[in-house]
């Protein structure tokens, strides 16, 4: 997942966030005057003398944030009244080069400062983050809705075609004056203050709701009391559950942590049917009981918000709004995707469940297979078809092994980089590690920041962000950092992970290499500003080198021997790759489908009750499959809500098609080589979002992408 805050947490609903944000002023430049009113002391005000100019996490402290933000926001808007006061006709460096260069301090510090609310967050920073986010979503709207500034951007954008502009200073243009008008732009002064008073609100929920549903899925963890309730989990992980419980001063207890997704990875080993019950109802009812973690009246105020937005902007929903700047264009267009899928999936699953019944009878369970039993018994029947077992598949899993030999290591043979570990750069938590990045040409890229285990005071999932936006303007290399949540191991014990949790470890590592590869010389150009339904496809596309042999064989070693994985249980691994797709797709295509339905409602519809409104969406769509839970459930979908996916999570299925298209490519050219690297990246990563995705994959590609690689490797055929 790409997380998209930064600037898109005060201004989640359109690009123009990341645009508006995104900006440079570089060490040869004056800083704002605003900028300079900073004391010395705070380490926002100047900019860093790190390497790669890294933030100085280990002098930035919470007190450093307010006082730099509101610097930065008045830097800004000062920089956005110099353009659009200058006496000079408009021209493109005036007015487009100019708002590039803006905003440098505000985009430094908001970018370090929401990436820590989510993922290293206090009581402190989540308190200024729900005061900070109406703020902010107050400053970008000044700017945006400036009607001078408006008319000099578009001035140049009726002029662009006389200005003698590169294919990609005139895409630049296009999109300012788009997001200019998607802000609100052309709106009359009495709805621009409308507008205002609906996105000061907005922002204040989406933050609100992001800081409660990290104390809430903290608070949901299962806490078990008898050591012998957790037969089937492995040792490391049985003393991870007593490590928590200790940290939550609960002796002689285990704790089970939540992850994000309503299904939880560790029922698969948990052998107690109950306790799996009990696991799966904590999952699903969080933000969804009445009391003070009951968030099912914030997020259908939100929804009606959002649809008000839409309204305002002339679309007569918030998905028509959003799709209108992605590649689906209508939310119509993503829906027939996603219903086209539906029969496949539905169809898939249901074979799978009746599988997974018949093994509960062979067993003489007794009972009808739910959701909560399908992790397990979906284990089992890997285990007897394929025999993989996943005790033994963690073995050879562990997580520096996997980072270093596995996503470095392929890295190095598609694209020559190299990783050279930075111990001596400050980091924002003592688990967090930094790397420098070089080039096939011994080049300095990027810098690497990963931060993999499980915290209380971090948000749920997995996600890439930058530290900052990369500048050609100013030399700025990126600085990316990827985050998940695997549960840590007790000191002295090994990281071990799953295998999906590899393919979690390559995703977000594909969204690393998209950002390194593709830093522009005008910032909001950077691959991170394409349209969310094309940003999930090179992460996807990175997955498929989890199982490529080579990469395989190289970091997958027993973590007690250092003997590679056997190329027979390679074998099993790859055959069992494609088990279970039929519920991978339902759950997935399922919370898409909600997705859109909470987004396709008109400003003028009533408030929905979540409950029902989400038990009539999979009915309606002919996915209620009550084995088959959706991949999250309304109140705690943070993609849609709070992450930057409103309308759009069936971004994951769209970029689908697109990355395994592109892998059919590379198994027909050779493979994992150097050679089809570069194609790669010379011509669908580094462009960046100087001209349209789709034009890029198809000038790749030779053609227009074919869902069959899709269908193949999902098993739906």
């Amino acid at each position: 997942m790409l997380k998209f805050f930064a600037m898109s947490s005060a201004m989640l609903f359109a690009l123009c966030a990341q645009i508006a944000s995104t900006a440079a002023i570089g060490a040869d430049q004056p800083a704002p005057a605003a900028a300079l009113s900073l004391p010395a002391s705070n380490p926002f005000s100047s900019i860093s003398t790190l390497p790669l100019e890294a933030p100085p996490f280990d002098r930035i402290t919470d007190a450093d944030f307010e006082p730099a933000l509101a610097a930065g926001m008045a830097g800004d808007l000062a920089d956005a009244r110099a353009i659009s006061n200058d006496p000079a006709a408009p021209t493109f460096d005036n007015t487009i080069v100019a708002l590039e260069r803006s905003g440098r301090l505000l985009d430094a510090a908001d970018r370090v400062f929401e990436n820590l609310v989510a993922s290293n967050a206090n009581d402190t920073l989540n308190a200024l983050h729900a005061k900070e986010a109406p703020l902010l979503q107050a400053h970008f709207d000044e700017v945006l809705l400036d009607p001078k500034l408006y008319s000099r951007v578009r001035a140049v954008f009726d002029a662009r075609a006389t200005l003698g502009l590169t294919s990609a200073q005139n895409f630049l243009v296009e999109r300012w004056e788009a997001q200019f008008v998607r802000a609100g732009a052309n709106l009359a002064d009495a709805d621009k203050t409308k507008l205002r008073a609906v996105d000061a609100d907005i922002a204040a929920m989406q933050a609100h709701f992001d800081d409660a549903l990290v104390k809430i899925t903290n608070a949901s963890a299962v806490v078990v009391s008898d050591r012998s309730e957790l037969a089937g989990l492995g040792d490391d992980q049985i003393a991870a559950a007593a490590s928590e419980a200790a940290r939550r001063h609960l002796p002689g207890k285990y704790v089970l942590v939540l992850e994000h997704t309503t299904q939880q990875p560790i029922a698969a080993s948990l052998k107690n049917r109950e306790l799996r019950r009990r696991l799966l109802a904590a999952s699903e009812r969080r933000g969804d009981r009445t009391g003070p973690d009951d968030l099912r009246g914030l997020i259908a105020t939100l929804a009606q918000k959002r649809a008000e937005r839409a309204r305002l902007l002339g679309y007569p929903t918030f998905a028509a709004y959003t799709t209108d700047d992605q590649m689906a264009k209508t939310p119509a267009a993503a829906r027939k995707l996603l219903l086209d899928l539906v029969p496949l999936a539905v169809r898939k699953a249901r074979s799978e469940a009746n599988e997974l019944q018949s093994l509960i009878d062979a067993q003489h369970g007794g009972f009808k297979l739910t959701a909560a039993d399908w992790e397990f018994y979906a284990a089992q029947v890997r285990t007897q078809k394929y025999s993989v077992d996943p005790a033994e598949v963690r073995q050879y899993f562990q997580v520096d092994k996997v980072l270093n030999d596995g996503l470095f290591f392929a890295a190095n043979k598609l694209y020559g980089l190299t990783f050279k570990p930075r111990p001596d750069l400050p980091v924002y938590q003592p688990d967090v590690k930094a790397y420098e990045v070089f080039d096939a040409d011994g080049s300095p890229l990027a810098l690497f920041y990963a931060d993999y285990f499980a915290r209380p005071n971090k948000q749920g999932g997995a996600w890439c962000n930058l530290f900052d936006t990369p500048s050609g303007l100013e030399s700025r290399r990126p600085l990316v950092v990827n985050v998940a949540n695997f549960t840590k191991p007790k000191a002295g014990e090994p990281a071990l992970i799953t295998f999906d949790e590899v393919t979690t470890m390559f995703h977000e590592f594909g969204h690393a290499l998209h950002a390194m590869f593709s830093a522009q010389y005008y910032p909001s150009q950077d691959g991170f500003a394409w349209p969310t339904d094309a940003i999930e496809f090179p992460s996807q596309f990175n997955e498929h080198w989890a199982l490529d042999p080579t990469v395989l064989a190289n970091y997958a070693k027993n973590y007690k021997t250092g003997a590679p994985i056997p190329d027979a249980l390679i074998a099993k691994l790859k055959a069992a790759s494609t088990y279970g797709h039929g519920y991978d797709a339902t759950e997935t295509v399922a919370a898409s489908l909600l997705d859109l339905d909470w987004h396709d409602l008109a400003a003028d519809a009533p408030k929905q009750d979540p409950d029902a409104f989400e038990a009539a969406s999979l009915k309606n769509n002919g996915i209620d499959v009550a084995e088959v839970p959706p991949r999250y459930r309304s109140t705690y979908f943070s993609h849609i809500w709070s992450g930057g996916y409103a309308a759009n999570y069936y971004s994951y299925l769209w970029a689908a098609v697109l990355d395994d298209d592109a892998f059919d490519w590379f198994t027909q050219h050779g493979g994992l080589t150097l050679e089809n690297g570069r194609r790669f990246r010379d011509m669908v990563l580094t462009p960046g979002y100087t001209a349209d995705p789709m034009t890029l994959y198809r000038a790749f590609r030779g053609g227009d992408p074919s869902v069959e690689g899709y269908e193949r490797d999902e098993g739906l055929e």
